[in-house]
């Protein structure tokens, strides 16, 4: 039987590993643990068939559990959550989605998390010289009933080389672009949560049509693939 939901099991279990953060308790529940690994990893795998029903999808990813202590004041060694990311497909078509499973902090994640300093130069470029149809995208109804606001880290001032009296300084300081949906413990659990996620992704759509567009085009809507 496939696995299409997330069960009250997933959430137990990582009620007790919060609880139990310690090498010696998780080996002793590996088992355990790899149990609700498996089914989530059905869960992403599952998701990944419906994604490809409208999008395009390169690979998919389950993160591993084990926490990287080196550089941290958090010395716990595992992660407290489950979480799967998808990549679109080769350099034509850009954005991911992420979906991160926690008891009290379940959401869903898509658009521009890291932008490398190419790309985040060009899609400032692109709202320097024109930012109405971004915003005609992020600030439709449907869009917003979906998505809500545009999130990400941002600068204090205007980016290098732009100027701080521009009509559209709010988007040309961001260094992300993002959108997050939460969830509540009892819609995470819900029959529905795979197709509500799916939905969310497919209703994305206009806002990765556009980027992708201007990050495989120049200022002057030439191709730069090859």
């Amino acid at each position: 039987m496939k696995n299409d939901v997330i069960s009250k099991n997933t959430f137990g279990f990582l009620n007790k590993l919060k609880e139990n953060n310690t090498r010696e308790w998780f080996l002793e529940h590996k088992e355990e643990f790899k149990v609700e690994e498996n089914a989530f990893k059905e869960f992403i795998t599952l998701l990944g068939e419906k994604l490809n029903e409208h999008d395009d999808i390169e690979k998919s990813k389950v993160f591993r559990i084990y926490r990287d202590v080196r550089f941290s004041k958090n010395k716990t060694p595992y992660k407290v959550h489950l979480a799967g990311s998808f990549t679109r497909a080769g350099a034509r078509l850009r954005g991911g989605y992420y979906v991160h499973i926690e008891p009290g902090n379940s959401f869903v994640a898509t658009g521009f998390w890291a932008p490398n300093k190419e790309d985040l130069f060009r899609i400032r470029k692109e709202i320097e010289l024109d930012a109405q149809e971004f915003r005609d995208i992020i600030n439709n109804k449907t869009f917003k009933d979906a998505w809500g606001e545009l999130k990400g880290e941002e600068l204090k001032r205007a980016p290098k080389g732009f100027d701080i009296a521009h009509n559209d300084i709010d988007l040309l300081r961001k260094k992300q672009y993002i959108f997050t949906r939460e969830f509540t413990d009892k819609e995470v659990l819900s029959a529905n949560f795979l197709d509500t996620i799916n939905e969310l992704f497919a209703a994305i759509r206009p806002f990765f049509d556009l980027m992708s567009d201007v990050l495989t085009t120049n200022l002057n809507g030439e191709s730069i693939l090859d």
